[in-house]
């Protein structure tokens, strides 16, 4: 099996991943990035979920920084929509989004197109359609990952790891406990309408979403393949028979344009944290914050999220990112949306480069070392 080496490798290239890997090599870290896939973005590109949500805590501050905010402005560099006027944007831009908070949208597949020249800018190597496949350990630490791709079986050894593959999949593989919670099925689609559907996006061409957070949508975890795939095939019938409500002469403006690439199950898989957040971690503030994620639901105080809730308990070498990381319950809603996987991102990708240099393990990363290389805190 051939053999490569990394200071950093970044396991999953959503939102999450890219700033994760964005981050490390910026430090100076030999970073490199596998997506099973060959799109960036996760469930933001793959999964049609075009909101870049709000920066900002509801009352007009902005909580956000680092990042998340250089991907918010960013975003919409391949699209039709605009950052808000209030936000930087240009006068007279369509946010394509209602309200005053400090959020837009954006194409799906020109943020992939965006994230991608944010990886080249930064020099990280990208492994796209290239799946993990198991890991290693010495002792209670992850020392490589193996992958499977055109090119065989390869395991790539590195210094420091972030999973960043939305349902912890490098530290499941590691033998790290993984949780997981109820999930809805309430995927989004592309398609072409005579009338404006939930998220409009060109005068025929809306972004549809199906399902809601009821009971009857619910799929109780815990999750492997045969329950991914039945999830999928729901979604599917539940297009199905939104489309067959149409004549045939009605379906000529009426169609599907493009599925999610990728199951959305939101909560799918998180590590068992340092520190998991919960409920009553709104407004609370932590010695060792890394970034803060608004409340896209509702005007709230914030959401500082602690470095702890990175690490894992069970597991050395590795920090998590994203979907991926110690939030449960309410606060795994808040921390699972793009501005925070961007936020969580850049902690991560920043520590497991300060790890790698410095020969530190995550839980003995000296925290006033990491502030000093954090952009996402403000100043």
């Amino acid at each position: 099996m051939k053999e490569v080496n990394y200071d950093v490798v970044v396991c999953g290239a959503g939102v999450a991943g890219v700033a994760a890997a964005v981050a490390a090599a910026r430090q100076g870290a030999k970073t490199v990035i596998i997506e099973k896939q060959c799109l960036l973005g996760g469930l933001a590109a793959s999964g049609l979920i075009y909101i870049y949500l709000p920066l900002c805590d509801g009352n007009g501050k902005q909580v956000a920084f680092g990042l998340a905010e250089e991907m918010f402005r960013r975003c919409t560099e391949y699209g039709p929509f605009a950052v808000p006027e209030r936000w930087g944007g240009p006068a007279g831009g369509d946010p394509g989004i209602k309200g005053d908070r400090c959020q837009c949208c954006f194409s799906p597949a020109g943020f992939t197109l965006t994230l991608d020249k944010m990886l080249e800018e930064s020099g990280v190597d990208l492994w796209l359609d290239t799946l993990v496949t198991d890991a290693q350990k010495e002792g209670d630490r992850i020392v490589s990952v193996d992958a499977v791709n055109l090119s065989g079986k390869i395991r790539i050894a590195g210094r420091c790891f972030v999973d960043a593959t939305g349902c912890a999949l490098a530290a499941s593989l590691a033998g790290a406990k993984v949780l997981s919670e109820v999930n809805h099925v309430t995927p989004w689609i592309m398609e072409m309408a005579s009338d404006p559907s939930f998220f409009h996006f060109t005068e025929s061409l809306h972004i549809r979403p199906f399902g809601e957070h009821k009971e009857e949508y619910a799929v109780e975890p815990p999750f492997d393949g045969k329950k991914v795939t039945a999830f999928v095939r729901r979604t599917w019938r539940m297009m199905r028979s939104h489309y067959d409500a149409f004549s045939r002469a009605e379906r000529v403006k009426n169609y599907p344009v493009h599925l999610p690439a990728m199951p959305q199950i939101r909560k799918i898989g998180r590590i068992d944290a340092l520190y998991t957040l919960s409920e009553t971690d709104c407004g609370k503030h932590f010695d060792h914050a890394v970034g803060t994620a608004g409340n896209w639901y509702h005007p709230d105080p914030g959401w500082e999220a602690p470095y702890e809730a990175l690490v894992p308990k069970d597991l050395d070498g590795l920090l998590a990112a994203g979907r991926c990381i110690g939030a449960g319950g309410y606060a795994w809603e808040i921390f699972r949306v793009i501005p925070a996987a961007a936020l969580t991102g850049e902690a991560a990708g920043t520590a497991a480069a300060l790890c790698a240099q410095k020969n530190l393990s995550p839980k003995d990363l000296p925290y006033a070392l990491l502030k000093e290389h954090l952009t996402s805190l403000p100043d």
